[in-house]
């Protein structure tokens, strides 16, 4: 097979075969919980802040609930290689369900966050424990049917995660967007507790496995203040201001003794070689950056295709969303190509070619159709089907059951850090380009992406915002095309062309 050569055997844990349709059911299921819960609360905000209050607060419903996902993914993929799959998952979907049942009680806004972070130090399990299950359940050769499904379940999920929350918002109570988790989490945990059997396994040197706590702790602290330098930063407080410098002090500190800890532990959480490895390296550098790329569209297109486009909500949401049509399918038809060519080269093909779309976008006529960044984020979904799964299937293929659930973390770790720095970076290159279009110009904008929104939705906002707006969007996808750029740059020098893929 084309750049992949074979090494050790392993033997995989996990359901039978008259169990696994039943794991994967579950696996699903979880993946659609995970999926959901990103994108149904966004539409029932509104009605969120009518009942609780707390507007100044909101915006930590999302940033509380990725933070704590962010930095629970290394800790639980560690604890899975140490206590199996089977106890984490069940341990996450408890505290993912326990965090959705206080969340439809809370009482105020700073209640409702503070559950959200509940939620999602279960998600971070659902996450990476969900990904590493898959690669344990099925060989190489059908890894990207299993990869493609779960892909097929995210995307739905995407599509619908909006539409449902808006209905349930408008229908029936904003806290059932909560509740609707609670019969699906049940039925999947279910599934894992009766159908999910891994073999007892002991460490080499068969003393009782130890944890160390004390590198998750740190880990933790260390993740939760950078990250939330990150998100806060340029938004709560300006960049150079005092709270936000001594986050970034603090994070560094608290860096400085993640190294010092995880070198001295006997069974670090994030062990040396997640980047000693020149596979596993790349593949976190390539994946950090399809986590800063992947803003530009999501963050800044629905806004695009409104102000400049003229679209109504739902037709800009369709604009977005088709890129998860394109996603999947890709995904699923990548291993005909990477067992041809190999991982590196298969993901190099699709970040190329990702990375010349979106260097097109700012090339689009103004004001343009419709039909014109559709067109783009339908190629760009296909680009990345075909760049993202051929390294994930890499990186699991290359480890054994001990090592994969960190591995499986560390990417996803990654790519989920990256999307919070292409937030922070890609915000202050758009309120930049916004503030040196729109200075002067007399316009309501103040030149700032909050206050052109607000023009925007009062109908205040004249053509100077509609261009500026262009140009800033344009800017950022400039700044993601350079992202992906990296990406391949990355994978040419740092990934061999062969990855070691170990024969199970």
């Amino acid at each position: 097979m084309g750049g992949i050569s074979p090494a050790v055997h392993e033997a995989a844990p996990g359901a039978g075969p008259d169990r696994r349709g039943a794991v994967v059911a579950a696996l699903m299921l979880a993946m659609a919980l995970s999926a959901l819960d990103s994108t149904i609360v966004s539409t029932a905000v509104p009605q969120i802040v009518g009942d609780l209050g707390g507007f100044s607060l909101f915006s930590w419903l999302f940033s509380g609930y990725l933070l704590a996902v962010t930095v629970t993914l290394p800790v639980y993929g560690k604890l899975s290689d140490t206590f199996g799959r089977k106890p984490v998952l069940v341990v996450g979907a408890s505290l993912f369900l326990l965090g959705s049942l206080l969340c439809a009680l809370a009482w105020n806004m700073g209640a409702l966050i503070a559950f959200r972070i509940l939620q999602g130090l279960g998600g971070g399990a659902l996450q990476g424990t969900v990904q590493t299950l898959a690669a344990d359940l099925y060989p190489l050769e059908e890894r990207p049917r299993i990869q493609a499904r779960l892909s097929t379940v995210w995307a739905v999920s995407a599509i619908a995660g909006p539409g449902l929350g808006g209905v349930l918002a408008a229908y029936a109570d904003w806290r059932w967007i909560f509740l609707i988790n609670l019969p699906v989490g049940a039925l999947a945990l279910w599934l894992i507790v009766r159908h999910l059997h891994e073999p007892a396994r002991e460490s080499p040197s068969g003393m009782r496995a130890r944890v160390d706590w004390a590198g998750a702790l740190a880990v933790f602290a260390c993740g939760g203040v950078l990250l939330t330098a990150l998100v806060q930063g340029g938004v709560a407080w300006p960049w150079l201001s005092a709270p936000s410098l001594g986050l970034f002090g603090a994070g560094l500190a608290l860096l400085a003794a993640v190294v010092v800890i995880e070198r001295r532990a006997a069974e670090p959480i994030i062990p040396g070689w997640v980047w000693r490895r020149r596979v596993i390296a790349a593949v976190n550098l390539a994946l950090g950056a399809l986590g800063v790329l992947m803003v530009a569209p999501t963050v800044f297109l629905p806004t695009y295709a409104q102000s400049v486009l003229s679209l109504a909500p739902v037709a800009a949401g369709f604009v977005l969303s088709v890129w998860t049509l394109s996603w999947p399918v890709s995904a699923a038809l990548s291993q005909h190509v990477y067992r041809r060519i190999g991982f590196r080269n298969t993901a190099m093909l699709g970040i190329g070619a990702a990375s010349m779309i979106l260097f097109a976008f700012p090339f689009l006529p103004y004001p343009g159709e419709a039909w014109q960044p559709t067109l783009l984020m339908l190629l760009l979904g296909a680009a990345l089907g075909l760049f993202q799964l051929p390294l994930i299937v890499g990186v699991q293929s290359t480890v054994g059951w001990s090592e994969r659930g960190t591995a499986t973390a560390s990417v996803l770790f990654c790519r989920q850090t990256g999307q919070t720095i292409g937030a922070a970076a890609f915000g202050a290159i758009a309120n930049g380009v916004l503030a040196a279009r729109l200075g002067g110009t007399g316009d309501p904008a103040t030149g700032d992406l909050d206050s052109v929104t607000r023009a925007l939705d009062a109908g205040t906002a004249g053509e100077s915002v509609r261009r500026a707006i262009a140009d800033a969007v344009h800017a950022v996808y400039l700044g993601a095309a350079a992202a992906a750029a990296l990406a391949f740059l990355v994978l040419l020098v740092v990934a061999p062309r062969k990855f070691p893929v170990r024969a199970d």
